[in-house]
């Protein structure tokens, strides 16, 4: 199987803006942003999407969302607020099919989004 794009930024094959970085997930800049602050964090292990993680993974899941606070923090969205969003399948707006949870900030967030 041919590997993401995600896959190739997290080993490095691709360069990418990276923001942090640890042995279970990978954060970075966004090249096409639809925020002033638009980063994408990734878990190193390749999931397609949400619905196909499984129970073995909580762990590397609860670890995505802490990290994407603490990237969120880190970048100065923590006062103002920002949104997260992991999209499902190409009905929900996935292009990349490997698991990704988008932080959006630097703006005021609409809703309902779609």
């Amino acid at each position: 199987m041919n590997k993401t794009i995600f896959e190739k930024i997290a080993s490095k094959e691709i360069p990418a803006d990276i923001v942090y970085e640890d042995d279970l997930v990978v954060a970075f800049r966004d090249v096409r942003p639809v925020a002033p602050v638009h980063i994408l964090i990734t878990p190193r292990k390749a999931v397609p999407r949400i619905a196909e993680a499984l129970p073995e993974d909580h762990a590397m899941l609860g670890h995505l969302l802490i990290k994407a606070a603490e990237v969120a923090a880190k970048v100065g969205l923590e006062k103002d607020g920002y949104r997260l969003v992991i999209n499902n399948g190409p009905d929900g707006g996935e292009s990349v099919p490997h698991l990704h949870c988008h932080i959006l900030g630097g703006r005021q967030m609409m809703w309902p989004p779609g």
